[in-house]
């Protein structure tokens, strides 16, 4: 917003609260409305305004002082979606806070109501019979590990009236407890990092399942990928998402193609070989629709390749370091204990542990122009969750701190990488602030250091729940799903 269209600072605070908290407690229904019956989505900068609280919508208009220098009320996003309701708008994803900052910025300056201003912008949305895909298409996750139980979550908030995707059942080793299935169950109602699961869980052991917020999730239980025989459970056609880690070439994950009813695969992983390796946003133009199975790389290569591109684009790397300090992960020992791999044997609780990771060179799968020029290392911290990654650039010309954080705001307010890249310029945040964040990185400003043609950015990233939102992005595109957007200049999904 411009300096004129600032709000004035009300007489009083208490009043103006209880005023927009009834604003926020009305958009709840309008926008679960628009959901379940129009499958048009609503946002504030990239930020979901379906399935919120009074409160998270308030925080969600609050947030956009940070990256626009000035405060969005509900005072002017509510009489966008009141112009909204007026129009039969087809399936879409609108930005209503966009919308309504660019109506107080430029529409209203030109003398338009808002009412006609909504209604020209988003004209080519009325009436459009454009579906995001032609039939629901099938999800199956084979694996229920951090990984999967995330994407898990995630499917079922997105389901809203099941037009897209649909996940229908996990894949887990034979061999369970008796009491395997309310043991899955229950790992998905309750994470100690991630908090309860939003919504109800009921177990139905006789149809071998578990149904969350109305969604029915068989559990199949199998030996191998190929032993599976999908059709059985009338599920046909399906995505299969692999978080085992368990087969990482083409060849190993081909066995999922073999599974009757099974027709593509996306690995949560590094892919080895020729297996192309994709980061949502970046390359995701390299999936073609004859790919059956394509790799969503690592959670480090999708928090650092974004800010690598945009950094290249602009200023051009010459060379540089990748540094990550990561959360311990499953893979390491609580205790002290034999471990196959360097240092890792050391209790992960209890130590830091230097270690190694192949991001640095797996960022030329993504980005090849910056083949060769990057090395890499990793400190393992006793977190369970959220990382670091520290970009040490050398870049072609020179610039100034200001000017490469206002540069890397612009990014991830207006450039087709904005959900990959957010923002933070408090000087407060810590690694647990994160928890729960929907882009590959969040680009921390206050810890920036510049000298001359030498960079230091510093990167948080959420390496389960942001991942698992880019290896999301990846199965839309790979499903065929497009939805027409606001503002129309966005590539991919908001």
């Amino acid at each position: 917003m411009t300096e004129q269209s600032k709000r004035e600072r009300p007489a009083d605070y208490f009043a103006d609260w209880k005023q927009r908290e009834a604003l926020a407690e009305a958009m709840i229904p309008q926008v679960g409305q628009f959901a379940r019956e129009s499958n048009v989505k609503c946002y504030i900068y990239g930020r979901s305004l379906v399935n919120q609280s009074v409160t998270d919508l308030m925080k969600i208009h609050r947030y956009v002082r940070q990256i626009e220098h000035n405060e969005l009320s509900e005072f002017e996003t509510a009489p966008v979606l009141n112009a909204m309701r007026t129009l039969a708008l087809g399936p879409s994803h609108i930005d209503v806070g966009r919308l309504a900052v660019e109506y107080f910025d430029k529409g209203q300056a030109h003398g338009q109501s808002l009412e006609d201003y909504v209604g020209r912008q988003l004209d080519f949305l009325v009436n459009s019979n454009q579906k995001p895909v032609e039939k629901p298409v099938d999800v199956v996750l084979f694996g229920f590990g951090r990984i999967g139980r995330l994407m898990a979550r995630i499917l079922i908030d997105k389901t809203d009236g099941g037009a897209s995707l649909r996940l229908r059942a996990i894949v887990v080793r034979e061999g369970g407890a008796p009491n395997d299935l309310v043991k899955r169950a229950s790992l998905l109602r309750r994470d100690s990092v991630h908090g309860a699961f939003q919504g109800t869980i009921r177990v139905d052991e006789e149809r071998q399942s578990f149904v969350a917020n109305g969604n029915e999730i068989k559990v199949i239980y199998a030996s191998a990928p190929e032993a599976v025989d999908y059709t059985a459970y009338g599920i046909d056609n399906c995505i299969v998402i692999d978080n085992t880690g368990a087969w990482r070439d083409e060849a190993g994950l081909s066995r999922h193609l073999q599974a009757k009813g099974a027709s593509k695969v996306i690995l949560t992983a590094p892919g080895k070989g020729e297996l192309k390796n994709v980061v949502a946003g970046i390359n995701s133009d390299v999936i073609a629709p004859t790919d059956s199975i394509i790799s969503a790389a690592s959670c480090t290569t999708n928090a650092i390749a974004p800010p690598l591109k945009a950094m290249d684009d602009e200023y051009s790397i010459l060379s540089g370091h990748v540094e990550t300090v990561h959360a311990f992960t499953n893979d390491q020992n609580l205790i002290d204990n034999y471990h196959k791999a360097e240092r890792r044997g050391r209790s992960a609780p209890l130590n830091m542990v230097l270690t190694e990771t192949g991001a640095a060179e797996a960022v030329a799968k993504v980005l090849p122009q910056l083949a060769g020029k990057l090395t890499g290392n990793a400190i393992r911290v006793p977190t369970p969750n959220v990382s670091m990654a520290i970009l040490n650039l050398n870049l072609a010309r020179e610039t100034t701190k200001d000017d490469l954080n206002e540069f890397m705001r612009n990014t991830a307010l207006n450039s087709s990488m904005r959900k990959q890249i957010d923002f933070s310029s408090s000087p407060e945040v810590v690694s647990s602030d994160f928890v729960g964040a929907r882009a590959a990185c969040v680009f921390d400003a206050k810890a920036t250091i510049v000298n001359g043609r030498q960079a230091v950015l510093y990167l948080w990233y959420d390496n389960e729940y942001g991942y698992s939102c880019q290896v999301y992005r990846v199965l839309e595109q790979m499903a065929g799903i497009k939805y027409l957007t606001y503002p129309t200049d966005h590539t991919g999904p908001l």
